[in-house]
């Protein structure tokens, strides 16, 4: 092989290298910018967790910011589903404290609840409906901060502690990258 061609191919990988790892550092930068702004708009929004959320999902190396709105709803609703599908399976255990298991009851209702609203919620995000959006990602919001609410009335730890957070996060994120949007379409 004469050194000609395989420096013409060497080239070609160099450069499609290159172009590659430009777009990946595209995708994190408005990733991990969105996610600064996020944090620093709204003091629910932890900076870590947004990008670490966020990059979970593989879509979101290429997506812009409207993309990245639609991620983190879909997020937050394998959250809230999952969520649901926990709690009722604690349910299920007969070995249980009378409080804990009625403020399950209450969470189990708040989740189920929240699977047609963030249903809801999709549909205005696609629409561009971003105040409608906004009402149906709050009132969300507010299932895990009720739940966890229960449990500290009743003097109860809470099993879902780290899934309300969860929760509670996502939401704050949806929501702040759905007002973004909304400001900048105005």
């Amino acid at each position: 092989m004469s050194p000609r061609p395989f420096v013409s191919l060497l080239l070609i990988f160099f450069l499609t290298f290159l172009r590659a790892a430009s777009a990946d550092g595209r995708s994190t930068d408005i990733i991990h910018e969105t996610c600064k702004k996020c944090a620093r708009e709204d003091p629910n929004v932890s900076y870590e967790f947004c990008v670490a959320s966020l990059e979970s999902n593989p879509y979101s190396h290429c997506a812009d910011l409207r993309g990245l709105g639609l991620i983190s709803i879909k997020l937050l609703r394998h959250n809230v589903t999952r969520t649901r599908s926990y709690t009722e399976r604690l349910l299920k255990s007969e070995e249980m404290d009378p409080s804990v298991r009625a403020c399950l009851e209450d969470c189990l209702e708040l989740y189920s609840d929240a699977v047609p609203t963030l249903a809801e919620a999709i549909r205005a995000y696609k629409d561009e409906r971003y105040e409608d959006t906004n009402i149906n990602l709050s009132s969300v919001m507010d299932a895990p901060t009720t739940c966890e609410d229960g449990f500290s009335e009743k003097g109860a730890g809470s099993p879902l502690a780290k899934r309300d957070k969860d929760s509670f996060q996502l939401s704050a994120v949806a929501l702040s990258i759905v007002t973004m949007l909304s400001r900048s379409s105005h």
